[in-house]
């Protein structure tokens, strides 16, 4: 007898003995046992998951003379001429070759005769989604009112492309991926039925590498064999199909941690002197810090995918590292893996990649910084003149700071230069206070003539404007009224600008009295419906100094002129 390949010998023959699929045998189990057998059949899903094989055991079982427990028994004349092929009710059609109008139109030219012996006419098309919309479009009656001896079964791996006209005509199935335990405990039985001594770290890699398909499993497992014998070690493995080995990223992710910038592009360089491909060394780091993470955040490896040995290290491992340094570490190698599609220079972005990362900072929980800051604002308040140092207590005493817990003398360094940096802050916003006397509430105003308000009034419009522009924009259209025991009120047209107004006194009253020299506060008051004209005039009859020059030079109209390329109209 002629060699039959693994993933021919070993296919499913019954729904029962179809891997990973039970949602959809035994809908079709019970459909066969209550009589319920649809006209159309639509399978999805990735490839090598079943659908063609279990397309066949339905035709098989539909047509079979004794059916055992709604399987077919694959030994009556009918089960045996589907098998060999040679049945003239079952016909297979590629969508992809015979994907014209015409082929569908023999079809459904085909389909009003009669089977020659079994139950049903079945007609199988695979990659269905390859055929022409007119092809599609030929179908679409037959589909919907077939004769009731004929029974469509549609396979397709890109279920999108179908149109929704025939995805309603259909009972549609959607196969899943193959789990990697169901993949591994597959590939046992067969290295059982077969005599092959293999490892189990050996199975692990190869169901990784199929990417939840078994047909591709089973074919890596036949040229695994070919390559060892029958005996299949991790580690010939490892070399017949060029794959990192695990220890070089729990090396690799050691040595950043220590940050050892040297020592990380030795490694670097080994490995690309060993030929491993940069993209598929990318994609097995993402993966291992994955793996640290899962195994960190559930402090467990009941969620890795890995065999049971490498799960206890990672285990073990996840409890050196933080979760947001993980975390980190996935966003930059997660953008490299983007990068280097398009990268000139794979290798330069790479080194550049994990040098990055390893002179990261470790992290710090945010509820701890706050912690800090708030101990920094007590000892502000507490402090007369609000002068504080960043002192070594601070630093010490605080269990954020902790060597142990933030990776030790470099991150004190850099912890205290932030703390040194906001107390500079803090002592130059309290300098800044005590010199400009924010508050007027407190200490008496001081006199100030409205032409000293008028002289300083495009100087106070555009302080302000510089710093906040909205604001700004309400302050330059209201205008001055009179003053009284250094208040100054100035007169608002609508509600809005007077609630903008308003609601930032405290920040004018600063800068007013930063930009006059005096204690004096400002008061918006709501004047509606009066004429910016007859505002004009008041003022200009009040002091006399409102020109055309005073407007051109306004901060408002500056900013119209600079910024919006605005122009005057006479």
């Amino acid at each position: 007898m002629a060699y039959q390949v693994i993933a021919r010998k070993y296919r499913p023959m019954t729904f029962d003995e179809v891997i990973g699929q039970s949602h959809v045998t035994s809908t079709l189990k019970n459909a066969l046992a209550t009589n319920r057998v649809a006209h159309a059949y639509l399978f999805s899903g990735t490839r090598g998951c079943g659908k063609t094989t279990t397309a066949r055991i339905l035709a098989r079982a539909l047509n079979c003379e004794s059916p055992v427990n709604q399987n077919p028994d694959n030994t009556c004349a009918m089960c045996v001429e589907i098998l060999e092929g040679r049945s003239l009710d079952v016909i297979e059609i590629d969508g992809a070759s015979n994907r014209g109008v015409e082929e569908i139109r023999n079809l459904r030219d085909s389909v009003r005769y009669m089977p020659t012996h079994g139950k049903y006419k079945v007609y199988i098309i695979d990659e269905v989604h390859m055929l022409t919309k007119e092809a599609f479009n030929a179908l679409l009656k037959t589909l919907e009112e077939p004769p009731g001896h004929v029974v469509f079964i549609f396979a397709t791996t890109e279920v999108h492309k179908v149109p929704m006209t025939i995805l309603s005509r259909c009972q549609r199935f959607d196969f899943r991926r193959i789990a990697i335990a169901e993949i591994v405990a597959n590939l046992k039985s067969i290295s059982e039925l077969e005599h092959i001594s293999v490892e189990d770290d050996a199975l692990q890699i190869i169901a990784k590498r199929a990417d939840g398909s078994l047909r591709d499993a089973q074919s890596i497992f036949e040229q695994v064999r070919s390559f060892c014998g029958d005996t299949i070690t991790a580690q010939e493995l490892l070399s017949a199909f060029h794959v990192v080995d695990q220890d070089i990223y729990f090396q690799l992710i050691e040595v950043m941690k220590e940050k050892n910038a040297s020592e990380v592009l030795r490694i670097i360089d080994e490995m690309l002197k060993a030929g491993y491909d940069i993209r598929e060394f990318v994609e097995g780091f993402i993966e291992h810090v994955r793996n640290l993470l899962i195994a960190r955040t559930t402090n467990s490896s009941t969620l890795l995918e890995v065999p049971e040995s490498i799960a206890e290290r990672y285990h073990a491992e996840a409890k050196k590292f933080n979760e947001i340094d993980l975390l980190r570490y996935l966003k930059h190698l997660t953008e490299l893996e983007q990068a280097l599609r398009w990268a000139a220079q794979p290798r330069y972005r790479l080194e550049a990649t994990v040098l990055m990362m390893v002179n990261m900072e470790s992290s710090i929980e945010l509820k701890e910084l706050l912690d800090q800051l708030d101990e920094l604002k007590k000892k502000i308040d507490t402090v007369p003149n609000g002068k504080v140092t960043a002192s070594d207590d601070i630093l010490e005493h605080h269990p954020s700071t902790s060597s142990a817990g933030l990776g030790g003398t470099s991150f004190e360094n850099t912890y205290r230069r932030s703390v040194e940096k906001q107390t500079q802050k803090t002592e130059n916003r309290v300098a800044h206070l005590q010199e400009s006397t924010v508050s007027y509430s407190g200490a008496p105003l001081q006199s100030i003539t409205i032409e000293e308000v008028f002289r300083q009034w495009n100087t106070f419009v555009e302080g302000v404007s510089h710093e906040r522009i909205a604001l700004g924009i309400s302050l330059g259209n209201a205008t001055p009224c009179d003053i009284k025991d250094g208040i100054v009120r100035i007169s608002c047209s609508d509600d809005f600008q007077f609630n903008s107004l308003k609601r930032e006194k405290t920040y004018l009253n600063e800068t007013i009295q930063r930009i006059v020299g005096k204690r004096v506060a400002i008061e918006p008051i709501l004047q509606k419906n009066i004429p910016l004209q007859q505002k004009k005039s008041e003022v200009s009859a009040s002091i006399g100094v409102i020109k055309e020059k005073d407007e051109v030079e306004h901060p408002i109209i500056q900013i119209l002129l600079r910024d919006f390329g605005a122009e005057r109209i006479e």
